[in-house]
């Protein structure tokens, strides 16, 4: 059970790594440098958001597995790393609103992921 959860973990990482991709080139390409930085940095942030998500997940069912006990998934660390990326945000001067596109990036790829791959 807990293979089937690295092996889904593992896939929206490679979505969000295509995601980067996507955004690379459209900034060498397009000329809306503002946003598409804005929308990297925050494709950044929530990809460490979902890093440290699915890493904290992995240890709380293995904790769980052998000991029982219960830890946190690290709900302050991703906040405080949003928190961070805002700051970024506005001393580089790149676009809040593309940040936090990109920040929330992370939850669709889940969602799409979960449709696609899980119709048993």
């Amino acid at each position: 059970m807990l293979e089937d959860y690295r092996i889904v973990a593992r896939r929206q990482r490679k979505w969000m790594y295509l995601f980067f991709c996507i955004i690379i080139i459209m900034t060498i390409f397009l000329p809306y440098e503002y946003f598409l930085n804005g929308l990297l940095l925050g494709a950044v942030i929530s990809f460490y958001n979902l890093w440290l998500l699915q890493r904290r997940t992995d240890l709380l069912g293995e904790s769980a597995e052998k000991y029982g006990k219960r830890k946190g998934i690290g709900t302050i660390s991703r906040l405080a790393s949003a928190a961070l990326g805002t700051l970024l945000a506005i001393r580089f001067d790149v676009s809040i609103v593309g940040f936090v596109i990109g920040l929330m990036i992370a939850y669709p790829i889940i969602i799409i992921d979960f449709l696609l791959f899980n119709r048993k």
